[in-house]
């Protein structure tokens, strides 16, 4: 079903009587850069509107700065400082000591994490759980929201429970040859700003967490394709339906019809259970080139300036959704099992916004440059990455064993609105310089 609204759903850790109120993630701003005759690294008219502002479109954000030089994608940026319990002068079995520390400096955490990307925590006893994990990013004032993929009921919870916020991070044995590619979390026009992933279970062999700093793949990207890529905008395949061979076997006069029928169908079916508009176009998948259903999201940019800092960032998930790019990984890990009729459903591609073919020296351009930027961090039990769902992009390494990791999304924090009216009167200063 549809939700645009605020939801009822309960913690998992908190008495039963409380509950809290947990919201749809936020939808994405739309972000026009003007990349006509600048280098595709160094942007000045930066334009910002939302879906829900659409009167801004067109203007300059007051917020980011007009000179050029202010919006480099800044290489002198730690990404994904870590912070460790026994450099806190901290035993790794206080917990109370963890959770005192968390709720004393969650503002400069907070801070970390929007300017550095992400924070690792390590030897932190108090996240071995799930329900300290609640309390760690209660305390911190983070603001949890749905899980992206709530309306299809996708991802399954850690404790299994419906109203439970933590999520399972694709910890499917049958999953575990797939190297997730790196991407952002969305689904649509949606996104969460923040997000938080735990270890309760390392895999016994691999399964390592991975990022990447988006502002340093846009930095390396050759500058052309960045600016075909924006001028042509991007756009994904989320969905292949391949049932419809049997259409194949019709008279050919009957064929257009029936065809033209069941997209109807399926277009409605599908799009009654998304908020987001998706367009669906036949063709042909798989090795025996089956008729199917292809289910398109509409076109969107492949940058985007963050809401709080003003920087350019990469926000293009081809390294995950690219079916060449997967399909290239499998000489390696091995073919993909897709063993349920969900798997084989979530195959996904990337596109032009005008539906055109990406070619394969662009699409290894990319895997080149988003691998050089890829940081595997091995997780141990209580360990977390607290990362900004813009600047830093996630992925999982292949794995033996069983793993269980989970996932807190967030909608937002406590101070955002407070780092944005700092962030905005830093960009007057440096204007003004």
């Amino acid at each position: 079903s549809r939700h645009h609204g605020q939801v009822q759903h309960p913690s998992p850790c908190c008495r039963p009587q409380h509950r809290r109120r947990i919201r749809l993630c936020a939808r994405l701003p739309e972000i026009q850069l003007d990349l006509k005759n600048t280098d595709a690294h160094v942007q000045c008219r930066c334009r910002l509107a939302t879906p829900r502002s659409p009167h801004c479109l067109g203007r300059t954000h007051p917020r980011y700065p007009r000179k050029p030089e202010k919006l480099r994608s800044r290489s002198d940026i730690e990404f994904a400082p870590t912070i460790k319990s026994s450099d806190l002068g901290l035993a790794r079995d206080d917990t109370a000591g963890q959770l005192a520390y968390i709720k004393e400096h969650a503002m400069e955490i907070k801070q970390k994490m929007v300017d550095n990307g992400a924070v690792i925590f390590r030897e932190f006893d108090l996240m071995k759980s799930q329900e300290g994990f609640v309390r760690f990013y209660e305390a911190l004032g983070m603001k949890t929201c749905l899980d992206p993929l709530h309306s299809v009921s996708a991802r399954p919870t850690v404790d299994g429970s419906k109203n439970s916020p933590v999520y399972e991070a694709v910890n499917k044995e049958s999953r575990k040859n797939f190297f997730i590619g790196m991407h952002n979390e969305f689904v649509g026009t949606r996104a969460p700003r923040a997000a938080a992933f735990v270890c309760f279970k390392a895999a016994e062999t691999g399964g390592e967490f991975l990022i990447a700093d988006g502002r340093a793949i846009f930095r390396d990207l050759d500058p052309s394709l960045v600016e075909k890529l924006y001028s042509r905008n991007i756009r994904y395949s989320v969905m292949e339906l391949p049932f419809f061979g049997w259409v194949d076997g019709l008279p050919e006069f009957i064929r257009p019809p029936v065809m033209g029928a069941l997209k109807g169908i399926v277009s409605a079916a599908i799009n009654s259970k998304v908020d987001f508009s998706v367009d669906l176009q036949w063709g042909e998948g798989g090795y025996d080139n089956v008729k199917m259903l292809q289910a398109r999201a509409p076109s969107q940019p492949p940058i985007l300036v963050h809401p709080v800092t003003g920087e350019p960032h990469w926000f293009c998930n081809v390294h995950s959704h690219s079916s060449k790019l997967r399909k290239d990984r499998e000489s390696i890990y091995g073919a993909e099992r897709f063993e349920d009729g969900a798997s084989q459903i979530n195959k996904s591609d990337m596109f032009y916004g005008d539906d055109g073919d990406i070619s394969d020296e662009d699409l290894r351009h990319m895997d080149e440059v988003t691998m050089k930027n890829v940081q595997f961090v091995k997780m141990s039990e209580g360990d977390v990455v607290l990362l900004d769902n813009y600047k830093c992009m996630h992925g999982r390494n292949v794995f033996d064993g069983t793993r269980k990791h989970g996932v807190a999304w967030f909608e937002g924090w406590d101070g955002e609105e407070e780092m944005k009216e700092k962030a905005a009167t830093r960009s007057e200063k440096l204007v003004a310089a």
